[in-house]
């Protein structure tokens, strides 16, 4: 049996692919065999920092992984040998709209590795295009009833990237879409996904500067009875200041159980590795330390809002 996460949920996501590969590796698909296993040894890098992370005190039972199968097939079997948590990524990289990474076979994927979580990432604006945000939301209805059948935990990455018009409102200002508008887009996208069937048991969604928008993202997470929907922030490839202070904003209100911080765990580890600027200990001892930090930095947060 898979690990059934503890209330705590603290990820270490690193299924990053087209991304990854262009922008770490300057590699253009199709991937060259010697090209695809670079990539590969890279994953496994991160998961050895990842590994470190739990020797040097990360809590095994709220630890876990999100990782792809294309480049991390051995890392997923690895860690639920060992019963750490798992999440496997089921959308096409990169695309706009979510779709399936292996189209009809999605299912058959899932059952071969058997994560604890089947993970979607999707880009989902309720002022987007109808007919796209139809389109995806009966392909997440299919993944939403296929983990309820299969009773594996469904974790959902919601973007809301800004529409034309929605930028225009704030002069073309993303840090002030962020600020004025995201909060209340994301609010909506959820209800609208939520009423559509699409029922996760676990909501990624990206950093909130105030508490009252986390406490309203909760709220409508777990609306109608959905009392143990949770929900845990991402990192956006942010700097260290910034994702701090996501996760202490979250970490004061109750829902929000922990965090996937990936690019800004791993990242500068990788590159200073791959250019041969690090060994492989300092980068693995480099992505340990700033997931141990994010870590620490939740707890105390959740900490301090049990002694107010």
């Amino acid at each position: 049996m898979n690990a059934i996460p503890a209330q705590a949920l603290y990820l270490l996501p690193f299924d990053h692919r087209n991304s990854y590969v262009h922008e770490l590796f300057g590699f253009s698909p199709p991937l060259s065999t010697e090209q695809a296993d670079q990539v590969r040894d890279s994953k496994r890098l991160i998961y050895e920092g990842f590994v470190e992370a739990l020797g040097r005190g990360v809590p095994a039972d709220k630890a876990g992984i999100l990782v792809d199968e294309t480049f991390g097939a051995e890392i997923l079997r690895d860690a639920r040998s060992r019963g750490v948590v798992t999440a496997a990524s089921t959308e096409v990289s990169g695309s706009e709209e979510f779709d399936f990474e292996y189209g009809e076979d999605h299912a058959a994927h899932l059952d071969a590795f058997d994560p604890t979580f089947a993970k979607a990432l999707v880009r989902f604006n309720p002022d987007a295009d109808k007919a796209l945000n139809d389109r995806q939301t009966a392909r997440l209805k299919t993944l939403s009833d296929l983990c309820e059948r299969t009773r594996r935990r469904f974790m959902f990455e919601l973007l809301v990237p800004a529409t034309k018009a929605q930028l225009a409102e704030v002069g073309g200002d993303k840090a002030a879409y962020d600020d004025r508008l995201r909060a209340s887009l994301m609010d909506r996208a959820i209800r609208m996904l939520q009423d559509a069937g699409v029922e996760p048991d676990v909501w990624k969604i990206e950093g909130l500067d105030q508490r009252a928008d986390c406490e309203r993202i909760v709220a409508t997470a777990r609306r109608d009875g959905r009392d143990d929907v949770d929900c845990i922030v991402l990192g956006r490839g942010a700097d260290e200041a910034a994702v701090v202070h996501w996760l202490e904003v979250a970490a004061g209100v109750p829902g929000f159980v922990g965090f996937a911080v990936g690019r800004t765990s791993f990242w500068d580890a990788v590159v200073a590795h791959h250019a041969q600027k690090s060994t492989r200990p300092e980068a693995v001892a480099t992505i340990a330390s700033r997931f141990g930090r994010w870590v620490e930095v939740f707890e105390k947060g959740v900490a301090a809002r049990g002694a107010a």
